[in-house]
């Protein structure tokens, strides 16, 4: 009982992690450098969350 109530709990959790890393992160990053959410978005998942970060770190705001 308490095995299946625990298992539960670590898939939302890694839930959470996956949502906040491919979505939730690249998403702040690029509305707070006036950049298109979506277009981010779209990049962190099928290319690399990370590789979405660094690139909206080297590019920075847009004008």
């Amino acid at each position: 009982m308490i095995e299946g109530a625990l298992s539960v709990i670590l898939g939302l959790l890694a839930l959470f992690v996956v949502l906040w890393l491919y979505i939730l992160l690249p998403a702040g990053m690029a509305e707070r450098r006036n950049r298109s959410q979506l277009i981010w978005v779209l990049i962190s998942i099928f290319g690399s969350p990370i590789l979405a970060c660094l690139l909206l770190l080297a590019l920075g705001e847009t004008e």
